[in-house]
């Protein structure tokens, strides 16, 4: 894999990309060939005008200089076709690279696991798919089209030089890895500039990210001031990185420079001695001159070029960074399709941990919940409860044991059949920055207005719906922020009853609730729930009394099981559970009580 991150190696795995562009790519790279040919013909015409002016102004007559123009003026008709097409379809086939790379990424990370995400700031991830993936459409494009040009200008030039002096030739040939020796000793500090400040730039969109979408808590808490220094830091660091940067490509600039200028002085020096012997024409030393120029200017474009190089192979390294970040949640090979789901639901001797920390969640737990049945969970927090609920669509998988569906290993199955199966309802709810309609028709992509609004009047939303200013197609606002907490829960249930799965996950659904809010939520969810097979997370154990089974879930694993009224005769850990939940609820709504009347 280390082989596969060097430059050879991201260049031999970026190749690819080409290959639907193909007959483009070899176009613009004719086109490059014929325009770098018409420039080099140009000195060829110098030099002849040049000698003929030395032989006598009589030999520039009419007919001459009418030739040497129309071919110079046709020269330059190709040229102008040639750089057209370049730019315009060169550029083309640089932006489809782009798409087709940025849609491999979503495509990629869409199947990342959860624990991917734990670790990897979406500020930096968006940096990826945005900013670098457009300096490898400038990389895809140019690439193939300065290094075509460079060689055909080196080779064609050395012919041409070698021609008219040989030692003359060798000498300008002989200096010039002074020159592509010190674009090479900037090459490696300026990936590492480049990379660095890329990924500060990341850093900076997570922060950023991180401050907007919490700045509610931000002036809640008038920490405004707060905010403004985090982001500072990040962004005095990135300029920071940038001065490096732009100090790399100052000393790259002037001694470029430099050695251009060494260059024309080796010229004009060596040209004038071999000038003064007879061993160089006129008009030889004067195309000689304009070469030389030309050579040098190569070298300045391939200069120019090696930063945008070194920005393009930047981005596609950080693309192939996140490519090979493995997808450990896959269909295995000969998964099957679920179908037919009655929605038995069996942990079988499960045990897990998260490879982050090697933390033991769950330890050798077995539990059955047959379909149709209300299963509930409770327990202290940190006894993983919802670990439990993520490992049966495969969020995680078990480090032992088996999680079936009807008696099927869950890792023996489609991951799009599996998880099309169970609906969640959670606590955090999620909407998607759209309309109310939208956010609904997530649950089944492709619904009719109908079944959308049988939907939300199951879930209790239809009233609340149309009381918006432009009812279900009333912009939600990022995350939903322009709702309440119970309207966004109801329309998550309405997204699930239009799913209409077998089977239901419920982690904590109105424990950020307030009272009102948690009835009007409860009753969607007693709906919701009939007639499927059902996993209830709950804090709030008063939600749960009409649960068939209620597992009690402890760091020691389950310690007892039964219906509400089994386990409170039982004096054991639920009715501890319960009674002290039941107490301290019954004393804040004495508290709230003449707060309201007030």
């Amino acid at each position: 894999m280390a082989s596969s991150r060097r430059p050879s190696g991201l260049i031999r795995r970026f190749i690819p990309y080409y290959r639907p562009h193909l007959p483009v790519l070899s176009a613009s790279l004719a086109c490059a060939a014929l325009s770098t040919a018409c420039a080099l013909v140009f000195p060829l015409i110098i030099r002849e005008i040049t000698d003929l002016a030395v032989g006598g102004l009589g030999g520039i007559t009419a007919a001459v200089v009418l030739r040497l123009g129309l071919t110079y003026f046709t020269l330059l008709l190709l040229e102008a076709g040639s750089r057209y097409y370049m730019e315009f379809q060169g550029h083309i086939m640089g932006a489809t690279m782009e798409r087709d790379m940025r849609s491999d990424l979503f495509s990629h990370l869409s199947q990342l696991s959860f624990s991917y995400y734990s670790g990897t700031k979406i500020g930096q991830i968006m940096a990826r798919i945005t900013g670098d993936l457009n300096d490898v459409t400038e990389f895809a494009h140019h690439c193939p089209e300065e290094l075509l040009i460079g060689l055909i200008n080196l080779s064609v030039s050395f012919i041409l030089l070698a021609g008219m002096n040989l030692s003359l030739a060798l000498i300008i040939f002989l200096a010039m890895p002074f020159l592509l020796f010190s674009v090479f000793l900037f090459k490696r500090r300026m990936r590492d500039t480049f990379k660095a400040c890329r990924y500060q730039l990341g850093e900076i969109n997570a922060r950023a990210e991180d401050s907007l979408l919490g700045m509610r808590v931000v002036q809640s808490f008038a920490n405004e001031e707060l905010e403004g220094r985090k982001f500072e830091e990040g962004n005095q660091t990135f300029l920071r990185l940038k001065k490096r940067q732009y100090n790399v490509m100052a000393g790259f600039h002037s001694t470029t420079r430099l050695l251009n200028g060494l260059m024309n002085l080796l010229v004009i020096v060596a040209g004038a001695y071999f000038l003064s012997r007879g061993e160089l024409s006129a008009g030889e030393f004067a195309s000689y001159l304009l070469y030389v120029n030309l050579l040098l200017n190569n070298v300045t474009r391939l200069v120019d070029f090696t930063e945008q190089y070194q920005r393009g192979l930047t981005g596609i390294d950080r693309f192939f960074e996140i490519m090979d970040a493995p997808a450990e949640i896959t269909d295995s090979p000969g998964a099957v399709a679920l179908t037919g789901v009655r929605g038995d639901i069996t942990l079988d001797n499960v045990s897990f941990r998260y490879e982050e920390n090697g933390t033991k969640v769950l330890d050798h737990i077995s539990l059955s919940v047959p379909h149709g049945q209300s299963v509930a969970l409770v327990g202290p927090s940190g006894s993983g409860k919802t670990t439990l609920c993520n490992l049966i669509p495969r969020f995680y998988d078990v480090t032992e044991g088996r999680v079936l569906i009807d008696g099927r290993d869950v890792r023996d199955l489609t991951l799009k059949s599996l998880r099309g199966s169970i609906g969640m309802v959670q606590q955090d709810v999620y909407l998607f920055s759209g309309t109310v309609f939208e956010n609904i028709v997530y649950g089944k992509p492709g619904a009719s207005r109908e079944e959308v609004e049988l939907a939300a009047r199951r879930a209790g939303a239809h009233e609340f719906i149309m009381a918006l200013p432009e009812g279900y197609d009333t912009y939600v606002g990022e995350r939903g922020v322009k709702l309440s907490g119970g309207q966004k829960q109801r329309l998550s249930i309405a997204r699930v009853f239009l799913k209409d799965p077998p089977i239901l996950l419920l982690d904590e659904a109105t424990s950020a609730l307030d009272n009102e809010s948690e009835m009007l939520v409860q009753r969607s969810l007693e709906e919701l729930t009939r007639g499927r097979t059902t996993l209830t997370i709950a804090h709030r154990l008063t939600t749960i009394r009409n649960a068939d089974v209620i597992w009690v879930l402890t760091d020691r694993g389950l310690e007892e099981h039964g219906s509400h009224e089994e386990l409170m005769k039982r004096k054991g850990l639920y009715h501890s559970l319960y009674s002290l939940y039941a107490t301290r609820e019954d004393r804040e709504t004495r508290e709230a009580a003449p707060q309201a009347l007030s």
